[in-house]
């Protein structure tokens, strides 16, 4: 297991300046927090520019733990106003009138039957933005294509396709380890993922956001999504017709999961769509809405120290001069933006405001887990969470892994399958030349500890688990 922990590198006066306030509805930003995939080859034609605003990159501690005090004092937890139903139908109308308000009883994961109205020489993936926008996903659907008729339900002259939405979401965070946990957990034989890994489509792809270079598109209707659950679909279907009861048992078994990092925290295109806000908070966030369809939805997700995650994420983003030095200044200057929003607005008005966020050149915002997971506490109950930290893991896979299974009430595995999941190197590890450059400066780490400091022991609290506090040793 020390290979593991090791393959991560977990190591050990206010300005003046002028952002947009929360009610400005901007332009796209320059930073990847809405990228495709999270990919930082999307990056490279977004270079960050420093602000043209007068900020200086102090080394020194004493001016920063000022504009952290500052920040520090103001920050109040207090509880979002929920909208109500209908008020989510008003938003998203299409999406409630595909998705039922009640699922088959006899299925693990939430699926329906839907009249499909095609031939057998239709294309039902045809018009489906993912294969549109992206070549690398067309294979997998050259193949749903192929088997598409024979997995339907003939009764009546009518065709039926059965439509699934997923038994529990791996909702974040980025740099956390989700990719390792979702390529071991693929392992399971009763869980199937969706065709694409991370589809971002209940925080980006529905509003139309593909890759921030070509600014907005169409919006990716719900059917795109579902048909990105096919595969486990047919399986599904397959043990629903089967004629015997081992068969059935056996398919009944499978759950579906989407693992998008970006579902716990990115919100960032309500600007663009929800303009009734009076207070600088977004009146929907993405919880309010798969809560309306899935109530019972299971939720994982992985966390680390949220220092660490800051710089893994800047190494992991960064196109060019990457240095400690160069996260120092950016790590100065998101804290300054950061307290000038703080200065104004309430602290959900800055977490989620979209202007902020792309301004900022490190994506400070994503370290703050007790916010995120105070408003999704809003919707869904706490036994519905199962929060792991990636240091826990790094250090005992097999552990963690039962958890998961324990948590999804998932079947035992052999052996053999076990050592297969468990042993398997870890994936999405930092890259040799990120590594090279060292670790970030220890005023930096500092820096960091003192502002995210209080956001750690509210956490902590919130989870009863001391571990989450992240304490300096």
């Amino acid at each position: 297991m020390t290979l593991v922990m090791a393959s991560y590198i977990l190591s050990g006066a206010h300005q003046e300046l002028l952002i947009s306030s929360p009610f400005h509805y901007g332009g796209f930003p320059n930073n990847p927090s809405l990228m495709d995939g999270e990919n930082p080859s999307d990056m490279k034609e977004h270079h960050y520019h420093p602000s043209v605003n007068n900020i200086s990159y102090t080394k020194d501690y004493p001016s920063i733990k000022l504009i952290i005090n500052s920040i520090t004092g103001r920050i109040e937890f207090t509880t979002r106003q929920l909208p109500d139903l209908q008020d989510l139908k008003r938003q998203e109308l299409h999406m409630f009138s595909v998705i039922p308000n009640k699922f088959l009883p006899n299925s693990k994961s939430p699926c329906w039957y839907e009249e499909f109205s095609g031939r057998n020489t239709t294309d039902p993936y045809l018009t489906n933005s993912y294969v549109l926008y992206s070549k690398r996903f067309r294979s997998t659907f050259d193949a749903l294509r192929k088997a598409f008729w024979g997995h339907l339900s003939h009764a009546h002259g009518k065709h039926f396709r059965l439509r699934c939405l997923p038994h529990f979401y791996i909702i974040g965070q980025p740099k956390c380890g989700t990719t390792d946990l979702y390529d071991r957990l693929r392992l399971h034989p009763e869980v199937k993922f969706s065709a694409i890994k991370e589809p971002h489509w209940w925080t980006r792809k529905r509003f139309g956001i593909v890759r921030l270079r070509d600014g907005l598109r169409d919006r990716y209707p719900v059917e795109d999504y579902l048909d990105l659950f096919d595969l486990a679909a047919h399986q599904i279907h397959q043990g629903l017709q089967a004629s015997s009861a081992k068969e059935q048992s056996k398919m009944n078994q499978i759950i579906i999961g989407e693992a998008s990092a970006s579902t716990m925290w990115d919100n960032n295109a309500w600007t663009f769509f929800y303009d009734n806000s009076t207070d600088g908070e977004p009146p929907f966030l993405t919880q309010d809405f798969i809560h309306a369809f899935q109530p019972d939805a299971k939720l994982i997700v992985m966390l680390r120290d949220p220092v660490e995650r800051l710089y893994s994420d800047y190494l992991y983003f960064a196109s060019s001069n990457k240095s400690a030095d160069d996260f120092h200044e950016k790590v100065t200057e998101a804290l300054q933006l950061f307290e000038n929003c703080m200065l104004d607005y309430s602290l959900r008005a800055c977490v989620y405001n979209n202007t902020l966020n792309n301004a900022m050149p490190v994506r400070l915002q994503v370290g703050l887990y007790a916010v995120y997971l105070l408003d999704w506490l809003t919707v869904f109950n706490k036994e519905q969470f199962l929060i792991l930290r990636l240091e826990d893991h790094a250090s005992n896979v097999k552990y963690t892994m039962h958890r998961v299974f324990q948590f999804l009430n998932l079947g035992p595995l052999s052996e053999k399958q076990e050592a297969l999941m468990t042993k398997s190197p870890a994936s999405n590890v930092r890259r040799p030349e990120d590594r090279n450059l060292g670790p970030m400066w220890p005023v930096t780490q500092k820096i960091l500890r003192d502002f995210y400091g209080p956001f750690n022991a509210r956490l902590a609290r919130v989870l009863a688990d001391e571990a989450f506090a992240w304490k300096a040793p």
